[in-house]
C-alpha cells in the first residue's frame, strides 16, 4: 500500500473528487479480482523460479529476446512513471515556497535519488513502514479541519447535499458504453487488466513480494489491497468532494496555481486578469446565494422551491465554470509554457490557505513521504531490473554480487536523473492522477499480454510472442495517438489494457500458428 500511495495520489485525487466527483473510484472496482488473480497464478510461479525480477521467468519460459523486450517496455513506462512521482512534490514545493516548478523538481528529485541510491532496497522497506504512517495521520487530519472549517449552520448532511446536487458523489455509472472514460464496466474489466499489469508485470511491485518471507506472506499482501484499496480511494476522493463544498461558501481563486496565474498576470495585461477574477467573485457570489436558498427550501419542507434554487446554483456554477475556462485561456496567452490544468493545485492550495501552520508543516511531510515511498520503489526497481535483465545479462555476464550492487547504485543513479529531465520537459493536459494512468494503459497491456501468454499459452513460443508483442504495443500507441487527435474518440483509455493485452496473446497464437512448431520447446 505504501509503495503504490504516491504524492500522485494524495495531491492529485482530491483535485480530481473536487473537479469531477468521487466517479474516479470506478478505476479501482477490478483492482480485488487482479488480485486474486494473481495471488492464485503469478505469485507461486515466480516464488518458486526464485528469480530477481518477473522478466527472468520471461527468459526462462521463452527467449531472450522476449525477456529483454519485457524488461525493456517496463523501464520506459516506469521509467516515464518515475517522472510522473517527482512532479507532485515539485507542486508542493513551488506553491509552498513561492518557488519555480522547475527549481523543485530538480530539489525533490535530488532528495529521493540521494537516499535511494545509498540505502537501496533495505532503506526503501524501513522508511515506508513510518512514511505511511505519517500519510495516515496526515489525510485523517485534513479532512477533520475540514469538516470543522465548514459553515457553523451547515450541516453534515447539508454537505452531502451540496455535494450530490453538484453531482459530485455519483460513485457508479452503469452506462453500457466505451466511450465514458470511467464506468462500471470499464472499471470492473479495464481495471482489473490494469491491477492485474501492474501488480503482475510491473517490477516495483513484483519485487515487494519476491521479499516476501513466505508465500503465504506475499499473499497475505496482496489481499490487504484488495481489501482497502478502494475504501482508501474513496476516502480521498470524498475529501475532494467536501472541498468542493467547502468552496461554495469560500471565495476559490479563479485559477488554483496562483504561481503560475501571478507570473503570467505580470506578463500579460493585469487588468484583464483583474477583470476575470471580479467576474469569477460576482458568479460565485451568486451561487452562494443559491445555495443559501435551496438549502433553506431543503429544511422547510418546500421540494419544488428547493429544486428552482438548486437548478439556479447549477447554472451559476456553469457561467463559473465558463470564467475558469476563459482564464486558462488567457494563461496560456501569457505564457504558453503553463499547465492548462490546476486540479493538482487545489489540495495544496486549501492547505496552505486554510489549515494551522503545524498542520501544514505534517501534510507538507505527508507529501514528501508519499513521495519517498513510491520513488524509492521505482528506482529500486529500476536499477534492478537494468541490472539483472541488462547488465548482467549481456555487459558483464561474470559478474559477482558485489560488482552487480555497485552498479545497480550507479543505475539508480542514472533513472534518478532521466525521471528529473522527463519531469522538466512535461506539460502536464491531465490532472497527475489521471496523467499517470493513461501512459500506463499504453504499455502496461502488452507486458501483461506476455505474462498470459506466457502462463496459459503452452504452444507459444519466444518468436511469436516477440512479434506478437510488437504488433500489439504499436496498436496501443496508435490508438493513444488516435484518441489525442479526436476528443469524442469512442473508446476510453481504461479499455486500452483489455485491447492490448488480448491483441498481444491473438496476435502472438496467429504468428505460432504461421511459422508452426520450427522453434525448440521451452525448457
Amino acid at each position: 500500500m505504501a509503495t503504490q500511495a504516491s504524492a500522485t495520489t494524495f495531491l492529485s485525487t482530491p483535485g480530481q473528487g473536487y473537479q469531477d466527483g468521487i466517479g474516479f473510484i470506478q478505476n479501482y472496482f477490478g483492482a480485488p479480482l487482479a488480485m486474486i488473480v494473481i495471488a492464485t497464478v503469478f505469485l507461486p510461479i515466480f516464488r518458486q523460479l526464485n528469480v530477481f525480477t518477473a522478466y527472468e521467468y520471461l527468459g526462462q519460459r521463452f527467449d531472450q529476446k522476449t525477456r529483454l523486450l519485457g524488461a525493456g517496455l517496463f523501464l520506459l513506462q516506469r521509467g516515464i512513471g518515475a517522472g510522473i512521482t517527482i512532479y507532485a512534490p515539485a507542486i508542493v514545493l513551488s506553491a509552498v515556497l513561492g518557488w519555480r516548478l522547475d527549481v523543485t523538481i530538480v530539489a525533490s528529485g535530488a532528495l529521493v535519488l540521494l537516499y535511494t541510491a545509498v540505502g537501496g532496497s533495505e532503506a526503501v522497506s524501513v522508511t515506508q513502514k513510518y512514511q505511511f504512517g505519517v500519510i495516515i495521520a496526515g489525510m485523517v487530519a485534513a479532512f477533520g479541519v475540514l469538516i470543522t472549517k465548514l459553515p457553523a449552520e451547515l450541516t453534515l448532511g447539508d454537505a452531502f447535499t451540496v455535494a450530490g446536487g453538484f453531482g459530485k458523489l455519483k460513485a457508479v455509472d452503469p452506462t453500457l458504453s466505451f466511450a465514458p472514460r470511467y464506468t462500471l464496466w470499464s472499471g470492473l474489466i479495464g481495471g482489473m487488466f490494469l491491477a492485474m499489469s501492474y501488480f503482475g508485470a510491473d517490477q516495483s511491485q513484483v519485487q515487494r513480494y519476491l521479499r516476501g518471507a513466505s508465500l503465504r506472506e506475499s499473499r497475505l499482501g496482496l489481499m490487504f489491497n484488495a481489501v482497502f484499496k478502494i475504501p482508501m480511494q474513496l476516502f480521498i476522493l470524498l475529501l475532494g468532494a467536501f472541498i468542493f463544498v467547502f468552496y461554495q461558501f469560500e471565495q476559490p481563486p479563479v485559477f488554483f496555481n496562483q504561481i503560475a496565474w501571478q507570473d503570467a498576470a505580470r506578463q500579460g495585461a493585469p487588468e484583464k486578469f483583474r477583470a476575470i477574477e471580479n467576474r469569477y467573485a460576482v458568479a460565485q457570489a451568486e451561487k452562494q446565494q443559491d445555495i443559501t436558498r435551496w438549502l433553506a427550501a431543503e429544511h422547510s419542507g418546500d421540494p419544488a422551491a428547493a429544486e428552482t434554487a438548486r437548478t439556479a446554483a447549477r447554472a451559476a456554477q456553469t457561467r463559473a465554470e465558463a470564467i475558469r475556462a476563459e482564464a486558462k485561456t488567457a494563461l496560456h496567452e501569457a505564457d504558453s509554457r503553463a499547465a492548462p490544468t490546476d486540479t493538482d493545485y487545489v489540495f495544496i492550495t486549501f492547505i496552505l490557505t486554510y489549515l494551522p501552520h503545524g498542520l501544514i508543516g505534517l501534510l507538507v511531510t505527508v507529501f514528501f513521504a508519499a513521495t519517498l515511498n513510491s520513488k524509492a520503489a521505482e528506482l529500486n526497481a529500476l536499477a534492478s531490473a537494468t541490472t539483472v535483465d541488462f547488465y548482467r545479462h549481456l555487459i558483464r555476464r561474470d559478474a559477482d554480487d558485489n560488482r552487480c550492487v555497485a552498479a545497480s547504485r550507479w543505475f539508480t543513479a542514472m533513472w534518478g536523473l532521466i525521471a528529473i529531465g522527463f519531469a522538466l520537459s512535461i506539460t502536464l493536459a491531465e490532472n497527475l492522477i489521471q496523467f499517470a494512468n493513461i501512459i500506463a494503459s499504453i504499455f502496461y497491456p502488452v507486458l501483461l499480454g506476455f505474462f498470459i501468454v506466457a502462463f496459459f499459452c503452452k504452444s507459444v513460443r519466444g518468436t511469436a510472442v516477440f512479434w506478437g508483442a510488437i504488433a500489439a504495443q504499436a496498436l496501443t500507441v496508435a490508438i493513444f495517438f488516435w484518441r489525442k487527435a479526436q476528443p469524442d474518440f469512442p473508446v476510453s483509455y481504461l479499455w486500452d489494457n483489455v485491447i492490448g493485452c488480448v491483441a498481444c496473446v491473438i496476435f502472438a497464437a496467429a504468428i505460432q500458428a504461421t511459422i508452426g512448431r520450427r522453434e525448440p520447446a521451452p525448457a
